[in-house]
């Protein structure tokens, strides 16, 4: 697996398909690249480069903690560097929830680096961002104000990602748990001012500025509701609006698998890229 050294940090990434336009996909949560790989290779047989990387504190990704910037920006910036990386900009950048929010995030910052997006599975309202602020870090803040950093690992996730990428051990042994403490609450309070805006991450205006083609796939939970989407499409100018037929559920979320399967979601994808002017790249 290729590694790059970018913004501090080594950031292990995948390119599906040798040819033809860049897309960057980035998955939700705090999950890794891998479950992309399916949807990914379907769209590069449509003609496409994808890549997809483990972004900090995902998957293989190196644990990296950092108040500079709220969690969601970093990531950001650090696709934006992998992108240049790899001699990939402008691309066709999307995501899915915490995914889409960074592709957000990455044309706000750096629009002159993103052809078009792809958002899918929208986060907004008060329900999301109460429900993941304790997730991502109220849930951290408890463990280790409790027990310290060797409490954090126990914590499944931090097992898992020790377990991806076995330096991560040392890093967290190593990381000062007030000054942990201190970034989970900086980043908490971003995403929590996020509940008053139509997604998390972005405001009216911000939307409203964003000039480039996009489509909007929305989500069907209480965490990602349709109308999140609906109102993401109509402050987009000219965005396209997928609802494949999805209808809302009375759920608070719902896996990636059981919203929606990657043949269909290929399909869709690969039908709203083909109405986008190709750029010659080779």
């Amino acid at each position: 697996m290729p590694i790059a050294a970018l913004n501090g940090t080594h950031i292990p990434f995948e390119v599906i398909g040798d040819q033809g336009d860049w897309i960057a996909l980035s998955p939700g949560g705090r999950r890794g690249m891998d479950e992309l790989v399916p949807l990914a290779t379907r769209i590069a047989a449509g003609g496409y480069r994808v890549v997809i990387h483990d972004r900090r504190n995902c998957g293989a990704g190196e644990l990296a903690f950092d108040d500079r910037a709220p969690e969601f920006e970093i990531w950001a910036d650090d696709l934006h560097a992998l992108l240049q990386h790899l001699g990939a900009s402008p691309a066709i950048v999307g995501g899915f929830s915490s995914g889409c929010r960074l592709s957000l995030l990455l044309a706000l910052k750096h629009p002159e680096a993103v052809r078009a997006l792809l958002l899918m599975r929208i986060t907004g309202g008060a329900f999301a961002a109460e429900r993941l602020a304790a997730k991502y870090y109220t849930d951290y803040i408890k463990r280790v104000k409790e027990g310290g950093m060797d409490a954090l690992a126990r914590d499944a996730h931090f097992r898992a990602l020790i377990v991806a990428n076995p330096s991560n051990q040392a890093r967290l042994q190593q990381f000062d748990a007030a000054t942990f403490l201190r970034i989970m609450r900086a980043w908490r309070a971003d995403l929590e001012a996020g509940a008053a805006m139509p997604v998390l991450g972005a405001t009216e205006a911000q939307l409203r500025s964003l000039t480039m083609p996009a489509c909007v796939i929305p989500g069907t939970d209480r965490t990602h509701p349709i109308d999140v989407g609906e109102r993401v499409q109509q402050l987009i100018a000219g965005s396209t609006w997928i609802p494949m037929q999805l209808k809302q559920q009375d759920a608070d979320f719902i896996p990636m698998e059981a919203w929606c399967d990657d043949a269909t979601l290929a399909e869709q994808l690969l039908a709203f890229l083909k109405t986008l002017p190709a750029t010659g790249a080779h």
